[in-house]
């Protein structure tokens, strides 16, 4: 629903920061019972223009829509070899229209791969199974689809100078190049697509790298450097990177070599240097949202097996998903975090005030 002239007072003096905080902007503080009543929201067909529009499922907090809005998911597999999904996975999926996102944008692990005895026959019926639980119901709700390959998707792994999963590599690509599994995405270049590729949505550069091992080779950091050095990038008025694999670590039993990306530093330097906003990752299976120097480091919580607990905190492992919200005009983000589990926004003030050398984002 639209925000009549005291209801939007009412909005705005309320605000503080649930969820989701950025400096200058704020969020409802009431308990969940009240916003159940008030932030189911369609936008009518005679709306008045600009007038801020709170929209989300029926019964759950509802975010303002920005410029651009963006659902976040990652790390979506379960078992080895699985084609089952967990319930949070199709009840995201199902509630994902009803925040009426631009684009859905996945950290990687679609898959439950990374393993050398899975058959071609396995393989191809794990990338089937995504599709019926996840990519068929994006494609028919006409919501783009945004992906990075995560390490269980297919590892970019290299033993003796091959691809230690490159059957892996092959179908993944074989999926996601099949014309039916069109992610209706507007490609800059798409020549190594799924891969690393770059594409643009609504004045938004996105630039994808294959972060699904913790080695950015040389190769592809010319192929970064280029693309974020075209008139596409420059002339975007904002840009974002992802890739499975954090700068940095933050979560217990992943802070250790090769489950971050190395030399971390000098990438974040790379990004920083053509004004890159944000780095948005999965693998790490814990939501945080965060900042080192001018970059933004957001990371996606698993929405599928194995949340893990953050880095610094006694938070218990939580199941997410995110809608970020995005003005074009000032370059921020606000970010609306949902426990899967609970549906309830989960508090950024919960979450520890840092992670080694990565500030919480309200704070930075």
């Amino acid at each position: 629903m639209l925000y009549n002239r005291r209801q939007f007072i009412i909005f705005t003096g309320g605000l503080v920061g649930i969820g989701v905080a950025n400096v200058g902007h704020q969020f409802f503080n009431r308990s969940q019972s009240d916003l159940s009543n008030n932030t189911v929201s369609e936008i009518a067909e005679k709306s008045p223009i600009n007038q801020p529009v709170a929209i989300a499922p029926e019964g759950l907090f509802a975010p303002v829509k920005g410029d651009v809005r963006i659902v976040i998911i990652s790390d979506l597999n379960s078992q080895y070899g699985s084609t089952d999904y967990d319930p949070e996975i199709d009840k995201a999926i199902d509630l994902v229209p009803q925040w009426k996102p631009d684009l859905v944008l996945c950290g990687g692990d679609m898959v439950a791969g990374q393993k050398r005895s899975l058959t071609k026959q396995q393989i191809e019926a794990m990338w089937s199974a995504f599709d019926v639980h996840v990519a068929a119901p994006l494609r028919q709700a006409a919501i783009p689809f945004g992906l990075t390959i995560g390490n269980h998707d297919g590892s970019g792994s290299i033993s003796q100078g091959k691809y230690t999963f490159a059957q892996e590599r092959n179908l993944a690509s074989a999926y996601w190049n099949n014309p039916n599994h069109n992610p209706g995405l507007n490609f800059i270049d798409k020549a190594n697509f799924p891969f690393y590729y770059s594409f643009q949505q609504q004045d938004i550069f996105y630039l994808v790298w294959d972060a699904s091992t913790h080695i950015i080779d040389q190769k592809q950091l010319t192929w970064v450097e280029n693309s974020l050095n075209s008139p596409q990038a420059k002339q975007a008025k904002l840009r974002l990177a992802i890739g499975h694999l954090p700068l940095y670590p933050i979560a217990v039993g992943r802070n250790t070599p090769g489950n971050y990306i190395a030399e971390g530093e000098k990438l974040q330097s790379l990004l920083e240097k053509y004004d890159v906003h944000s780095y948005i990752s999965g693998h790490h299976h814990a939501y945080y949202l965060g900042k080192k120097g001018k970059l933004e480091l957001f990371h996606s919580g698993a929405l599928g097996g194995g949340p893990r607990q953050l880095l610094n905190s006694n938070l218990p492992a939580q199941k997410t998903l995110t809608v970020a919200d995005i003005s074009l005009e000032s370059k921020e983000t606000i970010y609306t975090t949902y426990n899967m589990k609970t549906l309830q926004v989960i508090n950024i003030q919960t979450l520890p005030k840092s992670i080694g050398n990565i500030i919480r984002k309200d704070l930075s």
